[in-house]
């Protein structure tokens, strides 16, 4: 165990993504949770680190004195079979709990490794987003490769067994965790996990670390700022987003400036008489510009569009 101090895309844009970064990347590799590499955050939080695989997230394992939770379970049956052996190392809690940040795949479907008497807490947004398109994300992914369709060829929807429409308090015993609904964002249903005194937060898509944010068609400019409004009013010290690096809270105003600069160009060129789709090209060129080597550049036209949509 090693310790770290703090410091809606659309179904078919999720597959377009995929597969402009396999074509730049080359062969991807297989989207397995990794063993024996998670990470102790805090008191009572850990991550297995995605390792930058794609379809592989940051798992969370929160551990109080009565209950564990896991935040985000992986891709399928064998990557949340890893997820409750990387689990049982460092919890002995008979009381399981499952979240997750958004409806997609890599997020849900590892949901079905854990036994039967493992809760999974939800949105009820999110619960109808993954009704209305998780499984047709998952034919998707199943096209992907040999691997991946093996991953997922028993892939479920879980019902959840606790559901809520905005906030909800998971107490496992000494350490409390706040579920916050902040969507539309990335999706609709969006979810951070606020991890009480060891001030940790799952910031799920929302907040990402050196990476532009995954907007979509259901992204809403204006939510997605309030979402940073309510993430900074939580003082987290360790921002774990659902990719990449884990980092510190101040990666909230790094993203809000980035979004507050693509929403005030947005305006401008809206101003001018530009039409959405000039600007939404003319904001992801001037953007990706300035961080040439980010990933997900592809979201800041979907962003520049909802700013175009909003502005008055």
């Amino acid at each position: 165990m090693r310790n770290l101090s703090p410091a809606l895309l659309s179904i078919a844009a999720v597959a377009c993504a995929v597969s402009t970064a396999v074509a730049q990347r080359g062969p991807a590799p297989d989207p397995l949770v990794k063993e024996n590499v998670t990470v102790k955050l805090a008191m009572h939080t850990y991550v297995i680190p995605d390792g930058n695989v794609g379809l592989v997230p940051n798992v969370g394992i929160v551990v109080g004195a009565r209950g564990t939770l896991v935040i985000d379970p992986g891709l399928g049956r064998r990557n949340g079979e890893t997820v409750l052996r990387e689990v049982a190392k460092v919890s002995k809690n008979a009381e399981l709990y499952i979240a997750s940040t958004h409806f997609h795949a890599e997020h849900t479907t590892g949901y079905i490794a854990f036994p039967p008497s493992a809760k999974y807490v939800n949105s009820t947004v999110q619960e109808a987003e993954f009704e209305q398109g998780g499984m047709q994300m998952v034919q998707t992914f199943l096209k992907r490769s040999e691997t991946t369709a093996e991953i997922l060829k028993d892939a479920a929807r879980r019902p959840a067994a606790i559901t809520f429409d905005n906030t909800y308090t998971l107490d496992l015993g000494g350490v409390r965790v706040r579920f916050m609904v902040v969507g539309p964002t990335h999706t609709k249903g969006d979810t951070g996990f606020f991890v009480e005194g060891d001030n940790v937060l799952f910031a799920g898509d929302v907040v990402m670390n050196n990476s532009f944010l995954a907007a979509g068609a259901v992204s809403s400019m204006k939510a997605w700022l309030a979402a940073f409004d309510t993430f900074e009013a939580l003082k987290p010290q360790t921002v774990v987003p659902a990719h990449g690096e884990v980092g510190p809270g101040t990666i909230i105003a790094t993203n809000r400036s980035i979004m507050l600069g693509v929403q005030a160009r947005a305006r401008a060129l809206k101003a001018e008489g530009r039409s959405a789709d000039d600007t939404a090209k003319a904001v992801q060129a001037e953007f990706q510009a300035q961080h040439p080597e980010w990933p997900r550049a592809n979201g800041l036209a979907a962003a520049a569009r909802s700013a175009y949509a909003e502005a008055q």
